[in-house]
């Protein structure tokens, strides 16, 4: 399902039953990461009404019973792979929060990320919401950037502009955009935009679909009171097809309606 495709999420969201907010993880053979991130959202996440919808992108054994787990798991199996864009709106499909988080299996929960982040949604603005970012050693990740341009790649590419586009002491950051490795909407923005543009496989869907939220008016914000860590696996720095999936993305954004739109509205 594309960008400009009809996103139906899962009927019965409004029941008074449903969970608040549906967690989207995928695995790419990672069950092992997967595992982790579930026992750190069973530690420090009890009492809020979630659900998990995991999607088994390629063939693997689940090593563990979904039912131990005190919040309910869909597991999804998908016959071959799918890109990031469309296994999200694949598992906003049968989600049946009123929130929509998505998160990577290589995030790891030293507390509840959500409180604070779903008080960031109060305000009708805000499109999407993420926390701080860290790298196993404690460093900061550079996960809220300004809307990329030729320039600002090629000067990265020579190892320049790594720093942080933006100031984290504030209280609030309001980034151009957010990296999708935790990225929680609320169901009726996610479902607006139609979702995740699936024209992308890998890379930059995160990029698109703050553009596309900032041109129907909502903001990107970033809660730097509030942190997970990112334990990366970098794997576009080892592998040729990675690579050539971040390249193609790239080119794709840059000839997108949404980056010249964004263009037209900088202009004086």
């Amino acid at each position: 399902m594309s960008a400009t495709g009809v996103l139906q999420p899962a009927a019965d969201y409004l029941d008074s039953t449903a969970p608040e907010i549906s967690i989207s993880v995928v695995s790419h053979a990672q069950i092992g990461l997967v595992m982790d991130l579930l026992d750190g959202l069973q530690a420090h996440c009890q009492g809020l009404r979630i659900e998990l919808i995991l999607t088994l992108n390629l063939e693997e054994t689940l090593p563990f019973d979904p039912a131990t787990y005190s919040f309910p798991i869909s597991v999804l199996e998908n016959t071959f792979p799918k890109g990031f864009a469309a296994n999200q709106n694949q598992a906003f499909s049968h989600a049946r929060g009123r929130y929509f988080c998505v998160l990577n299996p290589d995030i790891r929960l030293d507390s509840n990320p959500f409180k604070h982040l779903l008080a960031c949604l109060e305000d009708s603005s805000v499109g999407v919401v993420a926390p701080l970012v860290k790298a196993e050693n404690g460093d900061l990740e550079v996960t809220a950037r300004c809307f990329p341009s030729p320039l600002k790649l090629l000067a990265k590419l020579f190892g320049i502009g790594w720093a942080q586009d933006y100031p984290l002491e504030a209280q609030c950051v309001y980034p151009d955009w957010v990296g999708g490795m935790f990225m929680l909407f609320s169901r009726g923005v996610f479902a607006q935009l139609k979702g995740f543009d699936e024209r992308y496989f890998l890379y930059y869907e995160d990029v698109d679909i703050c553009a596309r939220l900032k041109l129907q008016g909502y903001q990107t914000m970033l809660c730097p009171t509030v942190s997970v860590t990112h334990h990366a696996r970098r794997q576009s720095h080892r592998e040729l097809r990675y690579l050539k999936w971040h390249l193609s993305s790239i080119v794709r954004f840059f000839l997108s309606a949404a980056y010249w739109k964004l263009q037209l509205l900088q202009k004086p």
